[in-house]
């Protein structure tokens, strides 16, 4: 059986039938991402995806506040090894999508579920995150896996804990994460998560299901979209437009 490309690697592969054919060359700047996005008909994210995987391929580079240039031309057959290591991998926004779809949902339900001691974790893990933030120690998110793992252990169901658990594990090993973490200088951002997490708490402990789901919504929406943002390859004065978000509303029950 033959295997379905994901979105990302289709336009990672149309960009390397551009740079066979020459139509870019080694040096050449590619287009801006939204220019990308425009021709290809998909969202800045996997446009973002697609240049992370020519990255890891060796074929660009990005210059931080100047764009995306051409350093090498791509072989026709990838070795196993790279082979094996593309087929595996996920595009870091890829994974956010599924993160909120399901989490959210994780969320309202560990509203209804939740008990004193679940709480009483959740608030220790969170005064351990903000020791984190103090300390500075910007690589280590061991804190934040906790919180999220955490509420769904919450819900008293171990598949749905088992489940957070995979995604983590599938971000610890992921080429791609760690590839669009390089492009990150700034990590100030991590403040505005830890608020997030205080408002996702507050709601488990008032048993409010929906705001529960919101506000688990709207922190991985917030992740998204900062990290779009930081890891942005342009000038930073360009024109705002970041992506089309997932195309999901929350409707009340």
């Amino acid at each position: 059986m033959s295997r379905v490309n994901r979105l990302y690697q289709e336009i990672g592969n149309d960009l390397k039938s551009l740079l066979k054919s020459g139509t870019f060359r080694i040096g050449d700047r590619l287009p801006p991402e939204r220019d990308i996005a425009e021709t290809f008909n998909v969202s800045r994210t996997v446009v973002r995806e697609a240049l992370i995987m020519l990255e890891l391929e060796n074929l660009v580079a990005v210059k931080k506040g100047s764009g995306v240039y051409v350093i090498g031309l791509p072989d026709e057959v990838l070795s196993e090894k790279d082979r094996k290591i593309e087929e595996e991998d996920l595009g870091p926004f890829e994974l956010l999508q599924a993160r909120q779809l399901i989490e959210s949902n994780i969320a309202a339900f560990a509203a209804s579920q939740i008990v004193k001691a679940d709480i009483v974790e959740l608030r220790a893990i969170l005064e351990q995150e903000r020791q984190i933030l103090e300390q500075e120690v910007l690589d280590d998110y061991s804190a934040d896996e906790m919180f999220h793992v955490a509420i769904a252990r919450a819900t008293k169901n171990s598949i749905l804990e088992h489940l957070l658990e995979d995604l983590w594990a599938k971000r610890s090993t992921s080429k791609m994460w760690d590839q669009l973490q390089s492009r990150i200088t700034d990590h100030s951002y991590r403040k505005k998560w830890l608020y997030d997490h205080e408002k996702i708490l507050q709601a488990l402990q008032l048993k409010d299901a929906m705001a529960a789901r919101h506000a688990m919504w709207q922190h991985l929406e917030n992740v998204k979209q900062t990290l779009m943002t930081v890891s942005d390859s342009e000038d930073p004065n360009f024109d705002g437009y970041l992506f089309d978000s997932i195309p999901v509303t929350i409707v009340s029950q």
